[in-house]
């Protein structure tokens, strides 16, 4: 079994933007539960000022749901296109990640709005498979 650690900085790099298309593709369709399930047990998440962080899978979801549920009745359709990755490995091994999120929200006849965000995230490998263990997000 590969180890991050073990890998190329090339190879770490293609590893880390598959887990983003994955994530934010399920972030997009609205599957809060998988998206939570792509971050550790004890996983930290703040996305939104003035909101406290989210802890734990658990606490992502009820984050999560309450967030989205302001937008039950809005047509609208976000869209995160993770860019500009920068991955380091840390020397615990965990994966330090700071990305370029840009935020796309398109609603009906209406033009897209962007939000242009960071992502600082910090990645861990569970048996072979890449999970977030804090994500903090800054918005520009």
């Amino acid at each position: 079994m590969t180890t991050a650690a073990m890998l190329d900085p090339d190879t770490l790099h293609t590893r880390v933007q598959r887990f983003y298309a994955a994530q934010m593709q399920r972030l997009d369709e609205r599957d809060i539960e998988g998206y939570a399930e792509t971050f550790t047990d004890a996983a930290e998440f703040s996305h939104t000022p003035g909101r406290p962080p989210s802890r734990t899978r658990a606490g992502i979801i009820e984050d999560l749901r309450d967030f989205h549920h302001r937008f039950t009745d809005d047509p609208m359709q976000r869209r995160h296109w993770v860019n500009m990755i920068d991955v380091a490995l840390a020397e615990d091994g965990s994966i330090v990640s700071t990305a370029y999120c840009l935020v796309v929200k398109v609603r009906p006849k209406q033009e897209p709005v962007f939000v242009s965000t960071v992502i600082h995230d910090v990645l861990v490998e569970i048996a072979g498979k890449l999970f977030t263990r804090s994500r903090h997000v800054s918005y520009d």
